[in-house]
């Protein structure tokens, strides 16, 4: 019988049915996980490896990108023109200049596409790995990728959160773009850093106590060690320990140093910050390489507006990257927004290269989907709606090959022409990464059935 509480989810297809019989056969232990999670939490079975994500909420151009048609009838190809890199063969937009010169580095795919065209599908479909109940909505009906990571490598202890999302201020929610976690727990919520790195008063509350603080929180740690004795004998489920343990990581953040070096920009030189950019979306990326390099596994930085807090919006851009006509001017605002996209992007590539990070840490540049090849107006100005169909990203590190295209669309950019993929072919790819087996790892929904990681997709083998 359907609990009343929770919504239906729908029928299940024969293969996602076969791959949740599988996985009962198989044996998960009593908390929903497989054999292989429970040896990964003695930490001796996973790589240390991890990823930075960079998420373009909005839906990034592709033909003003990575995937421009010059020989495309004018409503298609748009104002800008490719220009080569320095792998023959690759060109990209001349707004990019920057990545032109490191094309070796990394790896642009131009074949992923999905069916989800509102901005909540989109996203829920992206980040989760499989189709969302409702098309419209920003509420997770299964865990964000990160979640799941997070999940796998819960007693992973580095010092710093395991999981960790930075945006704008007020954007710091779960529900903002579909980074929630479902069935697997607010445990598995990212730690939030919200505002601008680059201002002089930015700070992260979570990590700041003043010393009175110190004090009184010494005082309830002793009370609260006192009583563990007798809350064991009154929590036969576990619920509270459960509790105890989110508790002790918040804890830990707030009386070690460790968190706080590892977000203090002020660590690195100068003329490094300069290179990334002085804005937003430069330290962010700043601050995702120092965290993955102090261990974290899944960093998440969003990059929606490019104009600094408190600066005048310049006529035409958006605020992120969702160029609709009655939005914006997609080309006045790509005039600003790639700039500081390129010297961002390309700033945290040869960082994580310069740094020998580039066998550990996989980097994801993406967004939700792409926009359509056809232009469209409102009051004169031009601009591109939602394409699911059709979508480039940049994927680099990771002890992946680079320098090479993978996949491509069709003459006017509207679908792919080679090798088409899904978003879950990436996320297989980013879990073999992490060493995480994502066929035979599961997790216990609502309703208390194994729930794999992903019920379908490969890795991608050009990258591998």
């Amino acid at each position: 019988m359907t609990h009343p509480a929770l919504p239906c989810p729908g029928p299940l297809s024969r293969r996602h049915f076969l791959k949740i019989g599988a996985l009962a056969l198989g044996g998960l232990s009593v908390n929903g996980l497989s054999a292989l999670q429970v040896k990964a939490k003695d930490g001796a079975t996973l790589p240390d490896t991890s990823v930075i994500f960079i998420w373009l909420p909005g839906g990034p151009p592709h033909m003003e990108t990575y995937d421009m048609k010059p020989n495309a009838p004018a409503e298609y190809r748009g104002d800008f023109k490719p220009i080569k890199t320095n792998v023959p063969g690759i060109d990209i937009c001349e707004h990019l200049p920057l990545h032109a010169k490191i094309a070796d580095k990394f790896t642009l795919i131009r074949s992923v596409h999905h069916a989800f065209a509102d901005h909540g599908g989109g996203h829920k479909r992206f980040l989760t790995g499989r189709d969302p109940l409702q098309p419209t909505g920003f509420v997770n009906d299964y865990p964000m990728v990160g979640s799941m990571v997070a999940k796998v490598l819960e007693n992973r202890k580095v010092g710093v959160p395991n999981y960790i999302a930075g945006v704008d201020a007020g954007r710091g929610g779960i529900d903002t773009f579909s980074f929630g976690s479902a069935y697997l727990g607010p445990a598995t919520h990212p730690f939030w850093v919200s505002g601008d790195p680059s201002s002089p008063k930015f700070e992260i509350k979570n990590l700041a106590l003043s010393d009175e603080m110190h004090e009184r929180l010494k005082e309830r740690t002793d009370l609260l060690t006192g009583l563990d004795t007798t809350r064991s004998s009154l929590d036969p489920t576990g619920t509270m320990a459960a509790m105890d343990e989110y508790k002790k990581t918040a804890l830990s953040l707030v009386t070690s140093d460790a968190a706080r070096k590892a977000f203090d920009l002020s660590q690195e030189p100068e003329k490094l910050r300069e290179r990334y950019g002085m804005h937003p979306w430069g330290q962010r990326a700043l601050m995702a390489r120092r965290l993955v390099e102090h261990g974290a596994s899944f960093v998440t930085m969003v990059m929606e507006n490019p104009i600094a807090p408190g600066m005048p919006y310049p006529k035409g851009v958006i605020y992120n990257w969702d160029s609709h006509a009655v939005n914006g001017h997609i080309f006045d605002d790509a005039k600003v927004r790639l700039p500081i996209y390129d010297k961002t992007i390309t700033a945290l590539v040869e960082d994580v290269y310069a740094r020998g990070l580039d066998k550990k840490v996989l980097v994801i540049v993406t967004g939700e989907f792409g926009r359509t090849p056809r232009l469209s107006y409102a009051e004169g100005r031009p601009g591109r709606d939602h394409w699911p169909q059709a979508m480039s990203m940049l994927v680099c590190g990771g002890g992946m090959r680079t320098g090479q295209v993978v996949g491509s669309t069709d003459a006017k950019g509207e679908h792919p022409k080679d090798h088409p993929l899904s978003p879950n072919d990436l996320w297989a790819t980013m879990f073999k990464h992490l060493g995480i087996d994502y066929s035979n790892t599961a997790f216990l929904d609502h309703r208390g059935r194994p729930m794999p990681i992903l019920p379908d997709g490969e890795p991608i083998s050009e990258l591998l």
